[in-house]
C-alpha cells in the first residue's frame, strides 16, 4: 500500500489512497471485516463535495469545539450536506447554537470571565462527597454577554478544586489546527453561513430548562421563531429539516407549515426507557398523524442476529414497513471500544476495534436502508459514502 501526503486548505494530513485523514485511515488500519476493508481501500481519493448522506453533528466536534463556526466550516469541507445547529436562546430572546441551554460552564469559557456571576448557579469545587460542579446558561446572559465569550472542547474535571483546573484542556480525537477561542454563533449567523456554503439546515428546537413562558415567550412561540428565523432569511423551505425529542413540537410543525411537514424530523427518545417496546399499530399511527422521518438512535436500529452478524432491528423492521424514512445518531460520538459507550450497546460483541464502526455504518446503509446520520467527523462518514457510493437526495 502506498502512503502520499495530501494537502488541503491549512490541513497536512498523512494519507492512504482514498482517504483524506488520518482519522480514516486509522479508522480502516483496524477494521475488522477483512472483505469491507479490502472495497474500503480499493477505493480512489475523491475530491470533496456535499453529500446529503452526512449530517454534522454540531459541527465536527472530534477535531473543533461543538457549535463554533470553526467546526461548521470544516464540517462543510469534509464534505457534509446537512449541518446542525442545536437552538436555545439568551436572556433577552435571541436565538443562539448550543447543545444545550445550560452548558456554557462546559462548552465555553464563561467560568474564567466576570460573567460567571450571572451563572445559575457557581462554581463549587470538589469535596469527599461531591464532584466539582457549575451551571451557567444562555438564559443567564444576554446575546452581546454571549458574544464574548469563546467555545472550547465539552469537558472538566470534576475532580478540581479552582475554575483553572475545572476547565482542564482535552486532546481532541482528531487534531486539527489550533482553535484557542472557538467563535460562538447565533442562530441566524448560521444560517447564513449554512447557505452560503451550500448546505442543508438541521436546527434542533432544544428543551428549554427555564420556565415557559420565559419573559413572554411561549413553547409554541419558541417553535414559531425557529422556523421564522429560516423563512425571514430566504432560505428554501426543502432546505429546512426541523428536529425536536418533543412530539408536540414536532406534530405542532406538521399542522402549522405544511410546506416543510414532510421534512420534520422526530428524534424518537424511546429508546432510553428500557420497558419501550415497538409496535407497528404505534409506527402506522405516527405516519397517520403526517410524521415521515423518524431519527432513533443507532442502537434501537441494529441487534445481533443468531449469527453474531449486525442486523435490523424489529423497530428498524417496522418504520420501514409503515413506509418512514430513517434518519440515526450519533457516529463517533465517543470511542467505539469504550464498554460504556450507549452507540454500540445492541452489538457490543461485534465491536473489536475502532475502525469497526465502518462495520455498523455498513449495516446501517445495507441492512437498515438509513437515508443520512449525525457524525461527529462527517468525513469518517463522507468517505464511506461516495465510496459505496450511495445515494442521498
Amino acid at each position: 500500500m502506498v502512503i502520499r501526503l495530501f494537502i488541503s486548505a491549512s490541513l497536512c494530513f498523512l494519507t492512504l489512497p482514498g482517504t483524506a485523514s488520518t482519522r480514516v485511515s486509522d479508522l480502516l488500519a483496524s477494521l475488522t471485516d477483512e472483505a469491507l476493508k479490502t472495497r474500503l481501500l480499493a477505493c480512489e481519493q475523491i475530491p470533496t463535495e456535499k453529500h446529503n448522506f452526512v449530517i454534522a453533528h454540531r459541527g465536527a466536534p472530534l477535531g473543533y469545539p461543538e457549535h463554533s463556526e470553526e467546526g461548521y466550516r470544516a464540517a462543510a469541507k469534509q464534505g457534509s450536506g446537512w449541518v446542525e445547529c442545536d437552538v436555545t436562546f439568551t436572556k433577552d430572546g435571541q436565538f443562539v447554537c448550543r447543545h444545550s441551554q445550560c452548558d456554557l460552564h462546559r462548552t465555553t469559557n464563561i467560568l474564567a470571565t466576570p460573567l460567571a456571576q450571572h451563572c445559575s448557579a457557581p462554581f463549587t469545587p470538589a469535596s469527599e462527597q461531591t464532584p466539582a460542579k457549575a451551571q451557567c446558561c444562555t438564559s443567564d446572559i444576554t446575546l452581546p454577554q454571549f458574544r464574548s465569550l469563546c467555545a472550547r472542547p465539552d469537558h472538566v474535571d470534576p475532580s478540581a478544586q479552582t475554575v483553572r483546573d475545572y476547565l482542564t484542556d482535552r486532546q481532541l480525537t482528531v487534531n486539527a489546527e489550533s482553535t484557542s477561542c472557538g467563535t460562538l454563533m447565533t442562530l441566524n449567523e448560521q444560517i447564513a453561513m449554512n447557505t452560503r456554503m451550500g448546505v442543508k439546515h438541521v436546527p434542533e428546537l432544544k428543551a428549554a430548562m427555564v420556565g415557559m413562558p420565559f419573559n413572554g415567550m411561549s413553547q409554541s412561540d419558541y417553535a414559531d421563531r425557529m422556523i421564522q428565523s429560516y423563512l425571514a432569511a430566504g432560505v428554501e423551505p426543502t432546505h429546512v429539516y426541523p428536529q425536536s425529542f418533543s412530539l408536540d413540537d414536532v406534530l405542532y410543525w406538521i399542522e402549522a407549515y405544511p410546506e416543510i411537514a414532510d421534512q420534520v424530523i422526530y428524534l424518537d427518545p424511546r429508546g432510553r426507557d428500557r420497558n419501550f417496546q415497538p409496535s407497528l399499530q404505534n409506527m402506522q399511527a405516527l405516519y397517520d398523524q403526517g410524521l415521515r422521518i423518524l431519527a432513533p438512535p443507532i442502537p434501537m436500529l441494529i441487534k445481533l442476529n443468531d449469527l453474531g452478524e449486525i442486523a435490523p432491528s424489529e423497530y428498524a423492521q417496522m418504520a420501514k414497513t409503515v413506509g418512514f424514512d430513517l434518519i440515526t445518531w450519533t457516529l463517533e460520538s465517543r470511542p467505539a471500544t469504550d464498554p460504556g459507550n450507549f452507540t454500540y450497546a445492541t452489538v457490543r460483541e461485534a465491536i473489536q476495534s475502532e475502525g469497526d464502526v465502518y462495520k455498523v455504518l455498513d449495516a446501517l446503509v445495507h441492512r437498515v436502508g438509513i437515508r443520512a446520520i449525525f457524525t461527529d467527523w462527517p468525513e469518517t462518514v463522507y468517505f464511506f459514502a461516495q465510496c459505496m457510493e450511495i445515494d442521498a437526495d
